[in-house]
């Protein structure tokens, strides 16, 4: 009997990006998964509701969302005791995530090196992209009324952490800091930051956009710190 097998495959289609922005609209959720993205090992029910505070059946709750949506995997513990399974958790690497396969990181790393050099305006061309891939997309369909500005911020927390991103949200007067950290696009975005960052920027601004949010993206500054970009959101005028 194999003792390791996962419960998903790691596949990701595009199906399964709204049940990942669905599942990461909660804070509790996005913490969950952080926290399973920063550990070198799995990570079992207790251990997670010591450090999340949560009870444990509400961590498995969540951790059966984030399952669901393709974020995590469940495996039984083979180092485990004798008689009843351990379960352990570990985050997806398929998808959006912090470990693309390396034939991806080529591709991007192609496609940016190339409208780098062959475009007079890289930057305004890559945040377009962005936005149009926000509007094809629609990975916020389901959201049918109008939304707050509370709420917008919320989904955006959502798409930034499924790209594998450590968003964090600091009030700055009527406006919003989005500290995006531990960046999985880092190495890319150093090389050719008037691509990988002016696309980030369309895709806060498409999602904006699409939501109709409240809000509008005025500016993201990149590297703010070696592993810190910020994007300013304000309420739009």
């Amino acid at each position: 009997m194999n003792a390791t097998a996962d419960t998903r495959s790691g596949e990701s289609h595009p199906g399964d990006r709204s049940r990942a922005h669905g599942a990461l609209a909660s804070a509790s959720r996005s913490r969950i998964l952080n926290m399973l993205r920063s550990s070198t090992t799995p990570l079992d029910v207790e251990h997670i509701a010591s450090r999340s505070g949560l009870h444990p059946n509400t961590v498995r709750f969540h951790l059966r969302v984030l399952i669901d949506a393709g974020l995590a995997c469940c495996r039984t513990d083979p180092q485990g005791c004798s008689g009843r399974p351990r379960l352990v958790y570990t985050a997806a690497t398929a998808g959006y995530g912090n470990e693309q396969p390396a034939g991806f990181q080529l591709l991007a790393d192609i496609l940016a090196g190339y409208l780098a050099a062959s475009s007079s305006k890289p930057a305004r061309q890559a945040e377009e992209a962005g936005q149009t891939f926000a509007r094809r997309h629609r990975p916020l369909a389901s959201v049918v009324a109008e939304v707050s500005a509370d709420e917008s911020v919320r989904h955006v927390v959502a798409l930034f952490t499924e790209l594998g991103f450590d968003p964090e949200l600091v009030p700055d007067g009527q406006d919003v800091q989005l500290r995006l950290q531990a960046c999985p696009f880092h190495a890319l975005a150093t090389k050719y930051p008037e691509v990988v960052c002016a696309m980030h920027l369309g895709l806060l601004r498409g999602t904006l956009a699409q939501l109709e949010a409240p809000l509008t993206a005025r500016r993201l500054r990149p590297f703010v710190e070696p592993h810190l970009c910020i994007a300013h959101l304000s309420p739009r005028p």
